[in-house]
């Protein structure tokens, strides 16, 4: 039971970690350093690289969210049920629910319309109807990846209490 809870830990941890690693420090640094090389160019460039550091991130993601998943039930199955363990999956079924709406639909329309545009997109008129729907799935991207951390922070409350 003990190797149980110290994988769904361990899985929690890696893909909390990372998500706050990548909002917090990665992409910031990332077009701060390119910004500065060359301010169109390394805006164009960051996207570029974060969109990498992400899509690598949403695959972490449904592995970690598949390990808790199997440990928490594994954990069930082989001895007293977890405390809150439907809520615990329920909150992990989301949080996987989030990271493929965004690695899986918004990811790909984003790349598709930076693909559209030679240059940067925010040197579109701000009507341009490719900046409306960059701007708006950048907002979802953001909220879905807000809503996972938050997710992951309950559970680790979670956690912190047993």
């Amino acid at each position: 039971m003990l190797v149980l809870r110290y994988l769904y830990v361990l899985a929690l941890v890696v893909w909390l970690g990372g998500m706050v690693m990548a909002g917090a420090i990665v992409a910031p640094s990332i077009f701060v350093v390119l910004e500065r090389w060359n301010a169109a160019e390394g805006r164009v460039l960051g996207g570029a690289v974060f969109g990498e550091v992400l899509r690598r991130l949403h695959l972490l993601g449904y592995g970690m969210g598949a390990v808790m998943f199997v440990a928490l039930t594994l954990k069930r199955l082989l001895g007293p049920r977890p405390m809150g363990y439907g809520i615990r999956v329920g909150i992990i079924g989301a949080m996987l629910a989030f990271s493929i709406a965004s690695g899986r639909f918004v990811g790909p329309r984003v790349k598709a319309i930076t693909h559209q545009v030679s240059g940067p997109i925010m040197s579109l008129p701000e009507s341009d109807p490719r900046r409306v729907e960059f701007s708006q799935l950048h907002g979802y991207s953001n909220w879905l990846l807000g809503l996972t951390v938050f997710g992951g922070l309950a559970l680790l409350w979670w956690e912190a209490q047993e």
